[in-house]
């Protein structure tokens, strides 16, 4: 089961009570108090886990509490910590308080972690309170309940490319053809119900994470056909490849098709209408390919691929062609950390240093 947003009820485990108990042996007629301290609540934690595909392990499983911390023993025994719940989420989890709705953690990367509810401290035992004046003391702290919290985690896949079109553009077959993914492939619209994600390799030394999102339609942006369910999943993507069926089965037009989904990216968020993109034309062997190429060519003034998931006609050029795409936006993002890391004369030092005590401040 494929989930990309849920609700999760946490609560930290309650700390143990304190004990209140007064040492007894023989020939030691006055052996004060020896109550020890009860211990800790267990967190409730959140860690992305790359083995995990969705968060639809947590659809049934929305109330998570971890262990309270026991209660203190006499003779100075201290109660025993409280296990901490670990919930395993994939990479690209975003949490947010459902209360207040601002962003608490993104867990972008295997191995992110953050503890959501802290445990409750465990209370302290009447030998905690013995003083010179009060050797004797009885009053014990009971433990401190744990944090309760309700979040929302919302799942935003991270890929490299995503694949964006009409529905039926051959985004599946494209992903099923390069990859070892498996996703659902029919002739019929809206097959793809939910986001895949696929490992391309490319050559001995390359590779990358390709996505299909679902197919987009009019209205897309307004939540139109489960629209922001699945343009979440493209805001995370360095890079786009949009796919344009040359002969649409709703006899459409391919030059629309392709403006109104630039026109829904663009509405969903700018940034997206800003990305780097290649234009592709799917399905090569049907004879409107090439002229559907064409006049992409003239209308959008950008180069334009001819490709055929089917036969395999432009993949390895298309494949090529992302990782050069992607090895340039990575030396793009890494030159400006570069230059501010190599100042060149006096006012570049001295620049720098103002930057830094600005950061600092």
């Amino acid at each position: 089961m494929f989930a990309d947003r849920v609700i999760l009820y946490c609560r930290g485990g309650d700390g143990g009570n304190g004990c209140s108990s007064f040492r007894r042996e023989v020939f030691v007629p006055r052996g004060g108090p020896d109550g020890g301290d009860g211990g800790n609540g267990g967190d409730v934690i959140l860690k992305a886990d790359t083995n995990q595909g969705s968060l639809g392990n947590l659809v049934g499983h929305r109330h998570w509490n971890a262990e309270r911390g026991e209660h203190g023993l006499g003779a100075l025994c201290a109660g025993k910590r409280g296990k901490s719940t670990v919930i395993l989420v994939p990479p690209g989890t975003l949490i947010k308080d459902l209360k207040h709705g601002h962003v608490l953690k993104d867990l972008q990367n295997h191995g992110d972690s953050v503890i959501l509810c802290h445990g409750g401290r465990g209370g302290r035992g009447n030998t905690r309170f013995a003083t010179p004046t009060n050797r004797a003391p009885r009053e014990s702290e009971a433990g401190h309940p744990g944090d309760y919290r309700e979040v929302i985690l919302e799942l935003k896949m991270i890929a490299d490319v995503g694949l964006v079109g009409k529905p039926n553009a051959g985004k599946s077959t494209l992903l099923s053809r390069v990859s070892r993914a498996t996703p659902e492939i029919a002739d019929y619209p809206f097959t793809t119900k939910y986001p895949n994600l696929g490992l391309v390799h490319v050559g001995y030394d390359n590779e990358y994470v390709l996505a299909d999102i679902p197919g987009l339609i009019e209205g897309a942006h307004a939540g139109a056909g489960l629209g922001h369910e699945f343009l979440r999943h493209v805001e995370r993507t360095r890079l786009l490849v949009h796919l344009v069926e040359p002969d649409p089965m709703d006899q459409s037009d391919p030059l629309d098709n392709y403006a109104q989904i630039r026109e829904e990216l663009r509405l969903y968020d700018q940034s997206l209408a800003e990305r780097p993109e290649i234009i592709c034309v799917t399905k090569a062997e049907l004879p409107d390919a090439a002229t559907c190429a064409e006049l992409l060519r003239e209308v959008t003034g950008k180069d334009v691929f001819v490709i055929s998931a089917v036969t395999g006609k432009g993949l390895p050029e298309l494949n090529r062609l992302i990782i050069q795409r992607l090895a340039a936006l990575k030396s793009a993002n890494e030159s400006p950390k570069v230059q501010s890391t190599q100042p060149q004369g006096d006012a570049a030092v001295s620049s720098g240093v103002s930057e830094s005590t600005e950061t600092a401040k």
